[in-house]
């Protein structure tokens, strides 16, 4: 005798467990998320996956049965809370469950614009706080002597001048790897100013030291390949895009060679370019820009790197603080 299939309205699609009138609505919501919102795919998945334990719960909190719309509309304070703290215990650091709580509002919000359900309660929900790591950016002297080792430790002398010129634009302007890799060969760094494409598509223009372009050309000189205007500025050994495992690599390789903490990555070299602007009296606003921080207080982040610096170079110099 052939098994019957699940009842209609129990039946999860995407991961969700929920009645009918929700799955059709979550699968609504994902569409909208990557169609609309143009979501990138590594959040989508996050979100879809986040919203899906969220309704998971909900049917264990609840003895058994998915939720429906109705379910959903009807939750209280409580509810919401009872599940951040089922999220707690199951060991989610604090930045997890503001992303968990981030999906299940975005979810909520979209509900309620779409006249599907309403839920005012999540609004009221206070977003547990994530500690930030402080940045830990190279000192200038080893981030001086990274640059000439990149060019050196490579057989291929144009993979050492590709390298150099990496870091140096990463150091020298204050970019994520992301944004470097994903330059074109008529975006080279070669005049007085760079124009940036960075996260949400947002476009920022940084000043180009000498050394900057001095380094670019250097490389560009040197490479073998030249795709046309199209193709992108650094290459693979092959001619095609570089990728940022690779750069991740050659940036491991180097700090064995220096004796430089795990901390010294490509994103280091970012941070370096904030905090010894900062040093050397940048301003905050100034540097936000440069960086293409939305948030004045995620630049200021790098003031707390400085005063650390300073706190250390205190206790180990003055002569009381020895005592």
């Amino acid at each position: 005798m052939t098994e019957a299939p699940p009842p209609a309205d129990t039946e999860p699609v995407l991961g969700f467990s929920a009645q009918a009138d929700l799955q059709d609505a979550l699968i609504a919501w994902r569409r909208w998320l990557d169609s609309e919102r143009n979501m990138s795919r590594h959040t989508l998945t996050a979100y879809v996956g986040d919203v899906a334990v969220f309704l998971k719960f909900l049917t264990e909190y609840t003895g058994g049965r998915p939720p429906s719309l109705n379910d959903l509309g009807n939750l209280k304070a409580a509810d919401f809370r009872a599940w951040l703290a089922k999220l707690a215990g199951d060991g989610l650091i604090a930045a997890s469950r503001a992303r968990a709580l981030a999906a299940v509002r975005n979810l909520f919000r979209w509900m309620d614009r779409s006249g599907r359900m309403h839920n005012p309660v999540i609004a009221t929900l206070t977003t547990p706080k994530a500690k930030r790591p402080m940045p830990r950016p190279l000192t200038e002297l080893d981030a001086g002597r990274l640059l000439e080792e990149a060019e050196k430790d490579r057989e291929e002398p144009w993979i050492g001048k590709r390298d150099r010129a990496l870091f140096t634009l990463l150091y020298g302007c204050g970019l994520r790897i992301s944004e470097a890799l994903g330059l074109a060969r008529r975006d080279a760094p070669l005049g007085d100013t760079l124009r940036v494409t960075g996260k949400g598509s947002k476009e920022r223009i940084v000043p180009l030291l000498p050394a900057v372009t001095e380094a670019v050309r250097d490389y560009l000189d040197a490479c073998p390949y030249d795709g046309g205007p199209d193709a992108p500025l650094f290459v693979g050994v092959r001619g095609g895009a570089l990728n940022p495992a690779i750069a991740q690599r050659q940036m491991q390789h180097l700090r064995r060679l220096m004796g430089l903490p795990d901390s010294a990555t490509p994103h280091a070299l970012r941070h370096s370019f904030a905090t010894h602007l900062l040093a050397g009296g940048g301003d905050l606003r100034a540097i936000q820009d440069l960086l293409g921080h939305a948030s004045l207080s995620t630049t200021q982040r790098y003031t707390d790197v400085e005063t650390e610096q300073l706190m250390a170079v205190y206790r180990s110099a003055h002569p009381r603080a020895k005592s």
